[in-house]
């Protein structure tokens, strides 16, 4: 049900609805992911080698940094920014997979691609994400700030980081690291609907006889392949984006450890290759992958769940 698929044209949806199941989506993901990404944006944003090499690192591993986290910042440490993160989530997923299903509808009716392609859902899975990643880059970067914080917080409350980085920092600051952004999330998101078309493939010859109640599964076994699929490839990047979108907070980094002021994605990437080594490319690499399997998983399936739902009513409806 992720894209067009010319042989259900009577059992389509329509953009409110494909809309509604994307950010459905979104929600559902964003609450059950949002402690591994704080991990992750903790990881990445750490300076210091986590083999303990020259000034011992802040969080030295997964389980040391929920210990840590929970022990300096309590339970609600761990969703930290959740509220933008939210608006994040929920309108990127209403963006991106209407999106996705216009480009793959816009392709088959305007070219002799099969819209149902691993490379057509690769370039429209990239241009969705795109698109998305416009609309809700300055929530990302809200997210990012509220997630790398630490006591005492900086940003009291959304509306105060909004305007407090306004003022301070002009509305520029709002698109911080969307260059590292733009260039990461379309290999990513194109990987990612690619990488489930395939796997979705795979799955069918090896399990021909598939019922409709194996569905489920097969959506979140090959999310949760693509996700990390998809991560793997594109994480360097991710981890530039990080880097730059607290550019100019560098005061409320101070009591994680060493701070870095980078003056773009050119610098950002030469900096940590001298000074970190390649493997400070890839920090925070590992909760990123459990973050990665588990957020397109549930995705993934969200999506069809919701949009199976929908389809359920408008027939019941009829």
């Amino acid at each position: 049900m992720v894209g067009y698929d010319p042989g259900l044209e009577g059992h389509l949806l329509s953009a409110t609805e494909v809309a509604t199941a994307g950010s459905l989506s979104g929600l559902v993901t964003r609450a059950a992911i949002s402690p591994l990404d704080v991990i992750k944006i903790r990881f990445q944003l750490q300076i210091e080698d986590l083999n303990g090499r020259g000034k011992p690192a802040k969080y030295r591993g997964i389980l040391h940094a929920v210990r840590l986290i929970l022990k300096e910042e309590g339970l609600s440490g761990f969703w930290k920014g959740h509220i933008p993160a939210q608006f994040l989530s929920v309108a990127y997923g209403a963006v991106q997979f209407v999106s996705f299903e216009v480009l793959t509808k816009t392709i088959h009716t305007s070219t002799s691609l099969d819209s149902r392609g691993v490379a057509v859902h690769f370039l429209c899975g990239g241009l969705a994400a795109c698109s998305a990643t416009l609309t809700v880059q300055p929530l990302d970067t809200l997210r990012t700030r509220f997630a790398a914080q630490g006591e005492p917080k900086v940003y009291r409350t959304l509306r105060h980081a909004v305007v407090t980085m306004y003022r301070t920092e002009s509305v520029f600051a709002f698109y911080r690291g969307l260059c590292p952004t733009l260039l990461a999330v379309f290999p990513y998101a194109g990987l990612q609907f690619s990488s489930y078309n395939l796997l979705q493939r795979i799955w069918s010859r090896l399990l021909p006889n598939n019922h409709d109640k194996r569905d489920n599964l097969r959506s979140l076994l090959c999310g949760s392949g693509a996700g990390v699929i998809s991560k793997t490839v594109t994480y360097p990047l991710d981890l530039f984006k990080k880097r730059l979108q607290v550019g100019g907070f560098e005061h409320a980094r101070a009591a994680f450890g060493e701070v870095r002021t980078y003056q773009g994605l050119v610098d950002c990437a030469c900096r940590i290759q001298r000074e970190e080594g390649f493997k400070g490319l890839f920090k925070g690499l590992s909760p990123s992958l459990v973050k990665a399997a588990v957020s397109t998983g549930l995705t993934f399936f969200c999506y069809e769940m919701f949009c199976s739902m929908l389809l359920s009513m408008k027939k019941a409806e009829r």
